[in-house]
């Protein structure tokens, strides 16, 4: 179990100028100082909670989740992106130019999540980068969309799924090794938000992101929307791809125990993300006066879903007050949200937040079902309030 204590120790890690992970350097990358390195090789760092304040995630703001190396080369000069596989009526290779030029863009504001967001809570420990809170963001993606890419190479009727490619390279250095290859059924693919894109935030994508040419599938785990995109293949069966197997973005199908080993064989693939906000101000550890009230913003988001309702606690989850929130700009961005919390005396506080779709699921107030890689921890985020 979470502990109170573990929880505050948690939240602390937004603090201030807190802002590596514990027993790991400050992030190696300088466009990106600000964020904690969770790993070096290959490169994987997160974003503290209050610097995803902003509407939409900002390059320097964006977390970072690879499995590999980046490409040797990013150029988007000689870039292009080849359609087939065993469902592909005319396989086709398109320049960006042509991508950029025969088909419609559109422009989205998408979250991306890792599934292992909110690794560090459970317990036992599950193995893999142990991200906190801030492997999410909401970028405005440009691009063309995948379903009228499949429509101009034609698909049969046994399509079943529609998996990527990308130009990372392996850790080994073995330039025959794949590093990740994974992708969706046909429908989500087929979504009018699904983008093939080439720019972020009405610029050029940048190489760390997955540039010049990367997959945005917005509310489900990141892992789908593959980075540094030159291939995709339309399949007549499940993907079977480097990190679509065993345990990789995979939960047990039925409930387990804590610690319990899960054959690979009852583990079922991750889609939509669940229902989960963060408070983005003020961070952590923040000092308070007892005579005003505290402002609290944030965002949530719920798959492939809405959000409908937020609520905000600063005692436990003992009583819980609503928050106002926006619509989302377009369906699968993040909603903003923000209310106020007053405190009847000093002394140490926690404000939680929670969201609830619009099916009527809410988040937990604890770490969910536990699961062997720590994937879909969207218990409610908490910030640590000091009142004087």
């Amino acid at each position: 179990m979470v502990t109170r204590r573990s929880f505050a120790a948690l939240a602390a890690l937004g603090a201030g100028s807190v802002l590596a992970a514990p027993g790991l350097p400050p992030s190696p990358l300088p466009t990106k100082p600000l964020l904690r390195a969770l790993s070096v090789l290959p490169l994987n760092a997160e974003t503290p909670a209050h610097l995803l304040d902003e509407p939409f995630t900002s390059a320097p703001h964006m977390f970072v989740r690879n499995n590999g190396l980046l490409p040797t080369s990013t150029d988007p000069s000689g870039w292009g992106l080849n359609i087939d596989g065993e469902a592909c009526l005319r396989p086709r290779r398109f320049s960006l130019a042509e991508l950029r030029t025969q088909f419609e863009a559109h422009t989205y504001a998408l979250t991306i999540e890792c599934g292992g967001n909110g690794r560090a809570e459970f317990h036992p420990p599950v193995p893999g980068n142990q991200w906190t809170t801030g492997a999410v963001s909401c970028a405005r993606w440009t691009g063309v969309r995948l379903g009228d890419l499949l429509n101009a190479v034609g698909m049969t009727s046994d399509a079943v799924y529609v998996a990527y490619y990308g130009r990372d390279r392996h850790l080994s250095g073995d330039p025959a090794k794949v590093v990740i290859s994974r992708g969706v059924p046909v429908a989500k693919a087929e979504q009018p938000e699904t983008l093939v894109a080439w720019a972020m935030n009405d610029a050029p994508i940048p190489p760390l992101h997955g540039g010049p040419l990367r997959l945005v599938a917005g509310g489900w785990p990141g892992s789908v929307s593959g980075k540094w995109l030159h291939r995709l293949a339309i399949r007549d069966r499940v993907h079977d791809g480097p990190k679509m197997g065993g345990h990789s973005y995979r939960v047990p199908c039925e409930p387990v125990q804590p610690g319990a080993e899960v054959p690979a064989e009852e583990m079922c693939i991750i889609e939509a993300m669940p229902v989960k906000s963060l408070i983005t101000h003020p961070a952590s550890g923040v000092r308070h006066r007892l005579a005003g009230p505290l402002a609290v913003r944030g965002h949530a988001w719920a798959g492939e879903r809405a959000v409908a309702r937020m609520f905000l606690s600063a005692d436990y989850g003992q009583t819980w007050q609503r928050a106002a929130l926006d619509e989302p700009v377009n369906r699968l961005a993040w909603q903003r949200f923000h209310g106020e919390v007053r405190f009847t005396r000093p002394g140490y506080y926690e404000v939680w937040a929670r969201a609830e779709d619009d099916h009527g699921v809410a988040q937990p107030m604890l770490v969910p079902g536990w699961n062997p890689k720590g994937y879909l921890n969207n218990a409610c985020h908490r910030i640590a309030v000091q009142v004087v």
